[in-house]
């Protein structure tokens, strides 16, 4: 009687520890029931959070799914854009479990199995997308627009695999081997036209600004000339003007000053040699302080 009360025991507790289950942190539950999902009263999947649940023992079967955001990050495809030409595009998609029901029977719990048929679902969406552009657009300003779309795309038809995309991004883009020299080539001549077109705008203003320039400086030098000229006249003017009236205050010593002036001017430099006749004016005062030319 013993035995059977302890063996009883054994199997109560075993049938207690079999009846509970714990679901991890950053993981949610769900319970298959006879092969089927369990489902509240109102339909909707019973989903268990992190903690710890009571369950059915030996009738019910738990499945536990990351409920994380995941990355697929798979190697670089080819695309074909609106031109025919191809592109190597690498590319990632954040997403999440959005309905785990319908997650568990499409991929039966298989996250390989699920990003997969997602990788499928959001590579048909960016062939679209590359497809009615050109090279020069996806390089350029469309690609944001182009990534909205495709995670569009992607997200309607991820419904059925009960995943939801959070974010679709294109890492890098690159031309095949085959492709890239021409297209290098006739980017490279684009630039080398443009940049040829600007060195002629250049030397154009160049040569605009130095017309101007020496426009300006021909003006500006003849109305130097000029100020220069009315300046000389003026200071000619004034010093004539001084000159007559030291003349008619005392035209003798007038005389006398001028004359000193030229011997001054004239005997400046030893080495000049000067031949003037010795009855000259020139040596008036030089014989006579008075400059009437006689000797005292």
């Amino acid at each position: 009687m013993k035995n059977l009360s302890l063996g009883l025991i054994v199997v109560l507790l075993l049938v207690g520890f079999s009846s509970l289950f714990v679901v991890p942190e950053g993981e949610k539950a769900i319970v298959i029931q006879f092969g089927k999902v369990e489902r509240d009263t109102e339909g909707l999947t019973t989903v268990f959070d992190p903690g710890l649940h009571f369950k059915w023992p030996l009738i019910d079967r738990v499945v536990t799914l990351d409920a994380r955001i995941q990355t697929l990050d798979d190697p670089a495809d080819r695309f074909v854009t609106a031109e025919k030409k191809d592109l190597i595009v690498d590319s990632y998609v954040k997403w999440r479990i959005k309905d785990f029901a319908t997650y568990y029977l499409s991929t039966g719990g298989n996250k390989l199995q699920a990003e997969a048929l997602l990788k499928q679902k959001v590579n048909n969406g960016l062939r679209s997308e590359f497809g009615t552009r050109t090279i020069s657009q996806i390089v350029s300003g469309e690609r944001s627009e182009l990534m909205d779309e495709a995670m569009n795309q992607a997200s309607s038809s991820s419904d059925e695999l009960g995943i939801a995309i959070v974010d679709v991004r294109v890492k890098q883009i690159n031309l095949p081997q085959e492709v890239s020299n021409s297209i290098f080539q006739r980017m490279r001549a684009e630039r080398e036209a443009v940049a040829r077109e600007h060195r002629s705008e250049g030397r154009e203003q160049a040569e605009v600004i130095k017309a101007n320039i020496d426009a300006k400086v021909t003006v500006m030098l003849a109305d130097a000339e000029r100020n220069l000229r009315k300046i000389k006249g003026e200071g000619e003017a004034q010093a004539a003007q001084i000159y007559a009236e030291t003349y008619s205050q005392d035209p003798q010593f007038y005389a006398f000053l001028r004359s000193m002036d030229a011997y001054k001017a004239s005997f400046d430099n030893k080495q000049d040699v000067l031949i003037v006749a010795p009855d000259s004016d020139f040596f008036r005062f030089m014989k006579d302080s008075a400059g009437s030319g006689n000797t005292k």
